[in-house]
């Protein structure tokens, strides 16, 4: 019973060290996809992008009517049209001069920063020059940098406003969250829209919630009646063509008495639209795409909800910028370098583990099997932890390796020389106060290190924080387990 229970837990160890060394892969469409996730690394280690953001010095064309109110649609008016109508042009600055301050300037790199970090990526760097505005952006270069890069000059604007008086009632201050959210169709009769539906929920601040129940109470749908439209026929008993004329102007009414709303994001519409009923929740849910059951269909508009929900979260850019120059620049280090040091770390480790079994013979091999489901655990660890990987990182790697062998070399050590009669937790509990009494000082220049912002440092502080932690609880609970129940089977 004893060997079945440590022939469970060796495989349990090969299995996870499987799992993180080689992956797990399932089909999606054609291909085989890697579940795992995958390592964050720094821009020392995988190239940086550097992207400046530029102040926007251009104007824009606005197109007013004799009122003196800007004309929607204009881009399909001709010079002759806009004559025709008495429509005037007027050409101003995107970035008008009072707005071209410090303060601006500083909350624009404020909401370029929040976008990163709402988009999860730890590693980049943002130099904002107070003179001209202008932002300079380094980060990791991967296969998400393009989608990171097209929200960086997206100004978030969001307004909710009267489709007639062009009044604003809503806009980013109201906004408390957004997320995306999707759900199935397939109870739908209509053949169309069966799949599954990509939301944008966006949730209003208690003061927005507030005004989304008066807009939907004052904005509502004006349902026609047949009652209505007959009425002026049974008082006045005209002729047809009356009949007619009146049942178009009771038509009109009822039109100019339905009030609607528009919402727009950058100036674009979104939606048009009236209240069938008031909005209590606080929340609207806005349709992305149309219900799809095709995987890279479905990709794209959860992509584009989640870019939606990035800009609106982070707030109103107040300065307009243009994308001016992407450039990549390719780490010093290359692929076949880090190919090399892989493959020296792993005969080293190999070599490792055969001087264990070698040495202490059935007690090596265990620790032997157990060294190398730490190095999988620890793998796994700082994927999911969100560890960026720098050069200092992997130093931090191979120290928490080195510190792992030494531990379980002394341990089977001391299990060899000392009698049988002395049990595997006192040898255990001797070896961790002596372990812990020597890494005091060190966890505390650790512990440092992980709230420190600059990478190199931190990233090496993360991975010795997480090691450590690591070392400690899986030897008590994994080689200390395994050594005692064979010490138990004598």
């Amino acid at each position: 019973m004893k060997k079945i229970k440590i022939l469970t837990i060796l495989l349990a160890i090969i299995l996870i060290s499987v799992i993180a060394f080689l992956g797990v892969y399932t089909q999606v469409q054609n291909r085989m996809e890697n579940q795992i996730k995958d390592y964050s690394y720094a821009m020392d280690l995988k190239g940086t992008r550097t992207i400046r953001l530029k102040v926007n010095k251009s104007n824009k064309t606005t197109i007013k009517d004799e009122n003196g109110k800007e004309v929607e649609d204009s881009s399909s008016l001709t010079e002759e049209q806009i004559k025709e109508k008495g429509y005037t042009k007027e050409e101003t600055p995107y970035n008008p001069e009072e707005i071209l301050t410090t303060e601006n300037y500083k909350k624009a790199k404020e909401i370029v920063e929040k976008r990163f970090k709402k988009l999860n990526v730890q590693n980049f760097n943002i130099k904002l020059n107070e003179q001209s505005g202008d932002l300079v952006i380094q980060t990791t270069e991967n296969k998400g940098t393009d989608n990171i890069v097209s929200n960086l000059n997206t100004t978030g604007k969001f307004e909710i406003i009267d489709t007639e008086t062009k009044e604003v009632l809503m806009n980013n201050s109201d906004i408390k969250l957004s997320t995306v959210m999707y759900g199935s169709n397939s109870s739908s009769t209509s053949s169309t829209n069966t799949g599954t539906s990509v939301y944008l929920n966006i949730e209003f601040n208690k003061e927005g919630a507030k005004k989304l129940e008066d807009i939907s109470n004052k904005y509502v749908k004006v349902e026609k009646t047949e009652e209505n439209t007959n009425e002026t026929n049974d008082e006045n008993n005209t002729t047809e063509d009356t009949t007619k004329t009146s049942e178009e102007n009771n038509n009109e009414e009822n039109k100019a008495e339905e009030k609607t709303i528009t919402m727009k994001i950058d100036d674009e519409q979104i939606m048009s639209t009236s209240f069938d009923e008031p909005m209590k929740t606080g929340k609207l849910q806005l349709s992305v795409g149309q219900a799809s059951t095709d995987t890279d269909t479905l990709q794209g508009y959860i992509q584009q909800a989640s870019n939606m929900a990035t800009v609106l979260d982070t707030g109103n850019m107040p300065i307009k910028y243009d994308i001016e120059e992407k450039q990549y620049i390719k780490t010093d280090i290359t692929q076949e370098q880090l190919q090399i040091i892989k493959y020296v770390a792993i005969g080293v480790i190999i070599l490792a583990v055969i001087v264990l079994g070698v040495k202490y013979k059935t007690n090596g091999i265990i620790g032997a099997i157990s060294y190398i489901g730490l190095i999988a655990i620890l793998m796994l660890l700082i994927r999911y932890a969100n560890v960026v990987i720098a050069i200092e990182g992997l130093f931090g790697i191979a120290l928490i390796l080195v510190l792992e062998y030494l531990f379980v070399n002394k341990l089977l050590n001391k299990i060899t020389k000392e009698s049988e009669d002395v049990s595997i937790n006192k040898q255990l509990k001797e070896i961790y106060k002596e372990f812990i009494t020597r890494i005091i000082p060190i966890a505390i220049a650790i512990i440092t290190f992980c709230f420190m912002k600059w990478i190199p440092v931190s990233s090496f502080g993360m991975i010795m924080f997480w090691g450590i932690s690591l070392i400690l609880i899986y030897n008590f609970t994994i080689i200390g387990s395994l050594l005692k129940i064979k010490a138990e089977n004598k």
